[in-house]
């Protein structure tokens, strides 16, 4: 491309919404599309082997590595947010569990005035992306460009999960994105034949071959270009040039819960007395941009298991590791193939909660981090997580440098219902594990351990040992109201030219996993900009 290159559509971001909107813009032939990407191309061989995602945690290559500022009151430590920087996104290095979060939670934003975002809105959106293996549905598609499959094989500890589940009372869920989300059963992953589904894989592959898309890798977009309040398009760094891409239609920002309310704020868009500290003009006074963070908290619950059948016992043995790889060169199966949990479930421990306010997954691995090695002994590790946090944070700008990591403070656990459900959580996933279905595979809980018994221990633990399930959203929030960043049709309010894209406009947090519901929201939004161009 030369300098100053001009199209109808640009795209910042090629992750797990921006992949998609590059191919469904490009999909008539009529629209030429320019798709900038800050990393560079998905060839580590490890992003498409599934278990791989546990090698992306500290890799600078193709994860920006951001982690949170220390809470005041709670969480007093940084908290790793690993971000994919490459094509696909994070769809390129997450757990590939798919999750769409509960009907009620698109009906909410719809009663706060996002209309056209109801579930029976999103719901075709939903079927239209998806190539379920199970086969069509009232909930499901077939033939999309999301491999959605079953795992390859059942696993004892997982089945042993669900039963103990069933035994402490709650309900067996064969589909948590099917008629209701509440109950236990097995996951899903976004697979085809034991090779990861990232949005750079089904969506952007064949759109590379359309003459009418032009993708940029190593790209990183440094601000908006505006002719007064109408943007016009994107100056990036590349390969240490400076370059500009003008667009005739529209730029899109996809960037995601953080790259995107950052790149705002570095073009002038948000708070204004934040932009005047670092210098920058200030096109519009928008107090939203970067408000309103929230993500998914969890308290992990490790155990000892009584049988060499965990990713731990692959990992400490040298027979073992090679096994698992010819197998999986062989068969695409085992550990290899394996997405982030086998089994989960979907709890209600709020007595007063419409619907489940608890997610629980077991993760077939134990260790001190997600990002650390396992434990020495076979182990297991069950994600207890908040599903509905009401803490509130935020993202900042930390100067004018587009290269210099923001602030991000989610206000882990700061709203007093968030510690009360999220201690119950723990409380009731204890219930679970002493249930005779898993016993004889449980040696001990190893952590937090039988010494954790008050609530305000419990706390204290989840505290001190929390992680974040890696679902930031809602940082460039849809609405209509004054604070709003975006309205219903995902255009920046006031701004000309301008839209955003991606898990940031979320109204609230969805009861799940995010990714899928993000490709949801990129493939509706990109309806919305071929309708508003005709």
């Amino acid at each position: 491309m030369e300098a100053g290159s001009r199209f109808d559509y640009i795209i910042v971001g090629a992750g797990s919404a921006g992949c998609v909107l590059a191919n469904r813009l490009t999909e008539t032939g009529r629209h030429r599309v320019l798709l900038l990407e800050a990393g560079g191309e998905d060839r580590n061989l490890w992003i498409h082997i599934p278990l791989g995602y546990y090698k992306h945690f500290t890799n600078a290559k193709i994860n920006w590595l951001y982690e949170t500022t220390p809470g005041p009151e709670w969480v007093k430590r940084p908290v790793p947010q690993p971000r994919g920087k490459v094509l696909g996104g994070t769809s390129a290095i997450n757990g590939l569990v798919y999750i769409r979060g509960q009907a009620e939670d698109y009906d909410h934003w719809r009663q706060l005035g996002n209309t056209g975002w109801s579930y029976a809105d999103v719901l075709p959106y939903f079927r239209k992306a998806e190539d379920q293996q199970r086969g069509a549905d009232d909930y499901h598609g077939v033939g999309g460009p999301l491999a959605v499959s079953d795992p390859a094989e059942r696993h004892p500890l997982a089945d042993a999960y669900i039963e103990a589940a069933v035994e402490a009372g709650y309900r067996r869920n064969p589909d948590f994105n099917g008629a209701q989300q509440e109950g236990f059963g097995p996951s899903q992953w976004t697979t085809r034949r034991g090779r990861r589904s990232s949005t750079a894989v089904g969506y952007l592959r064949p759109a590379r071959k359309r003459s009418n898309l032009a993708v940029a890798t190593n790209a990183h977009a440094t601000r908006l270009l505006f002719a007064g309040t109408r943007v016009i398009g994107v100056e990036y760094r590349q390969r240490g040039q400076l370059r500009t891409a003008h667009a005739e239609g529209e730029v899109i920002v996809a960037g995601g819960a953080y790259n995107s309310p950052q790149l705002l704020q570095l073009s002038g868009l948000g708070p204004a007395a934040l932009l005047r500290q670092f210098g920058i003009e200030v096109v519009a006074d928008k107090p939203g941009v970067g408000d309103n963070l929230q993500d998914h908290f969890n308290g992990p619950l490790v155990y000892k298991v009584s049988k060499p059948i965990t990713a731990n016992d692959v990992a400490n043995s040298l027979s073992r590791r090679i096994y698992t790889g010819l197998r999986y060169a062989v068969t695409r199966s085992g550990f290899l193939a394996m997405g982030a949990s086998y089994a989960g479930g979907f709890i209600r421990v709020d007595p007063t909660a419409a619907t489940p306010d608890i997610q629980a997954q077991i993760i077939m691995f134990s260790g001190e981090s997600p990002a650390a090695g396992p434990h020495p002994f076979s182990g297991c590790t069950i994600v207890c997580a908040l599903l509905r946090p009401e803490s509130r944070g935020y993202l900042r700008i930390t100067s004018a440098d587009p290269f210099a990591a923001p602030d991000i403070q989610p206000n882990y656990l700061a709203a007093a219902k968030d510690r009360e459900v999220l201690v119950a959580g723990l409380k009731a996933v204890r219930r679970i594990m002493a249930q005779p279905a898993i016993q004889p595979f449980i040696t001990e809980e190893y952590e937090p351990g039988p010494g954790c018994v008050s609530d305000a221990e419990i706390l204290d633990y989840i505290c001190q040992r929390g992680r974040t399930s890696f679902h930031p959203t809602s940082t460039c929030r849809m609405g209509s109201d004054t604070d709003a960043v975006v309205d219903h049709r995902l255009r920046v309010r006031g701004i000309a030219g301008l839209r955003v894209i991606d898990a940031s406009i979320m109204p609230s947090l969805i009861s799940g996993n995010t990714n899928a519901p993000t490709i949801m929201i990129a493939e509706k939004g990109a309806d919305m900009v071929l309708e508003d161009a005709n």
